[in-house]
């Protein structure tokens, strides 16, 4: 069986995320989405908060796929992560050439760490290349529209975590 981990902070969720997970969902027989908890960043969302949303989005995906996908919140190494959950693969998304240039340097990392687990770049479709949480959270905060970026789900959320 090959397992994927997709990991990220996930504050909130995206449609570029959403795009990634059903993109990785067919690259592995199971997909788990390892959610950071990572305090330094200080997410507007808690990480229950952050775990409910992303299981009601992977819901759906995982009954058009097909494919199982659990959602498995993580405070240790990525690639600590990778093992306790018995991942052979590890998923990253790309945007930019930016991305591209802190995920190459996290692969020569973890690849010194533990080189029986692969790293795979995918792409964000053209229409969510430049979507980032922290842009979305911005927008949300200053009044903007964000449903173009999130779920109706995630849009909710963010309303009336910022009281709009």
């Amino acid at each position: 069986m090959r397992v994927g981990l997709y990991p990220g902070t996930f504050d909130p969720i995206t449609l570029g995320h959403i795009d990634i997970i059903r993109r990785a969902a067919s690259l592995v027989d199971k997909l788990v989405i390892g959610v950071a908890i990572n305090r330094d960043k200080g997410p507007l969302f808690t990480l229950e908060e952050r775990v409910v949303m992303i299981e009601h989005e992977c819901a759906a995906l995982t009954r058009e796929t097909g494919i199982q996908i659990v959602v498995h919140p993580f405070e240790n190494l990525l690639i600590h992560c990778a093992n306790d959950v018995g991942a052979s693969l590890i998923i990253r998304g790309l945007r930019a050439v930016a991305d591209f240039e802190y995920e190459y340097q996290m692969v020569g990392m973890n690849r010194q760490l533990n080189n029986q687990i692969e790293t795979v770049f995918l792409m964000a479709e053209a229409q969510h290349q430049a979507i980032a949480s922290k842009l979305v959270k911005e927008i949300a905060r200053l009044d903007g529209d964000v449903s173009k970026f999130v779920t109706p789900l995630v849009n909710t959320e963010l309303k009336a975590r910022l009281g709009k």
